[in-house]
């Protein structure tokens, strides 16, 4: 809170600087006696998360203080050191401290970064450090890095890998047209249509590898429907490969069965759409 005061005599300016001195350093001794030696503190969103003088108590009593701690950070640093979140000095006991075996501050390339280890829950979780020349690049590392976490999560979530390449879209899209002609009336016309929207997959493909859409996709048809349930498309060869998974063009089983899923899901939202009125 953003308060102001307003002072007329230097004996109360006195005794504010007395009070602020005396609540800062009980405050500094119940963290000491709850054996803390290492103080992580969050940034704060209107001032300073810390004064000097407290920092100066801290120092005084051997305690390390780490400030401007990122909200997002916090639940990280938890679930590495094993400690809990205070938010009142008067919950701050020594059963809610982590521990660690080293804390140090190292300089590296211009840059200062503060080092936990030897952490209990080793295992759970991982810090990378990237480093680039500008926003842009580190922001793209991240993307990168998180679409790796993301197909991990898929083969811990279902253990199976299919072959890549729009290999299993257009077999989705050869077994339904092979239905739809054994159906009659609209909903022939349904099965169809979809077998047409999975192939949109391997067209996207090849027009992003460069490759003749319309060749590649028809011929993926014939392999497809002549038994070849992993060919797809090759950007080292340039056309279809018989199998996918030799040029170890893999992906989770997941992937694909979500993204049929949403889609189908997504469909069938629209299709329930009566009217749609336009307002200003």
């Amino acid at each position: 809170m953003e308060n102001q005061i307003v002072v007329n005599d230097y004996r109360q300016m006195d005794k504010i600087l007395k009070e602020e001195r005396t609540y800062l350093l009980n405050m500094v001794k119940k963290i000491k006696k709850a054996k803390c030696n290492v103080l992580f503190i969050q940034k704060s969103i209107l001032r300073d998360a810390v004064n000097d003088l407290s920092l100066h108590f801290l120092a005084k009593l051997n305690i390390l203080c780490v400030k401007d701690i990122e909200r997002d950070e916090v639940e990280f640093i938890c679930k590495s050191t094993g400690c809990k979140p205070i938010a009142d000095i008067d919950s701050f006991t020594e059963d809610k401290l982590g521990s660690a075996d080293l804390i140090e501050e190292s300089q590296s390339s211009g840059s200062r970064i503060v080092k936990v280890t030897g952490t209990k829950s080793a295992g759970k979780t991982v810090s990378i450090v990237c480093r680039g020349a500008n926003s842009l690049i580190l922001d793209e590392a991240e993307r990168s890095l998180h679409d790796a976490l993301c197909v991990i999560r898929c083969l811990v979530k279902k253990k199976a890998l299919i072959a890549g390449g729009g290999a299993p879209e257009i077999e989705i899209a050869s077994q339904l047209s092979k239905q739809s002609r054994a159906l009659t009336g609209t909903e022939a016309i349904c099965w169809k249509a979809f077998a047409d929207a999975m192939e949109v997959i391997p067209t996207t493909l090849a027009e992003n590898a460069g490759l003749n859409s319309i060749k590649v996709v028809t011929e993926l048809r014939y392999k497809h429907e002549h038994g070849e349930k992993n060919a797809g498309v090759s950007i080292k060869s340039g056309g279809v490969k018989v199998d996918i998974a030799e040029e170890n063009v893999l992906q989770p089983l997941l992937v694909s069965t979500s993204a049929v899923e949403l889609a189908a899901e997504t469909v069938k939202m629209i299709l329930r759409i009566d009217d749609i009125c336009l307002s200003r």
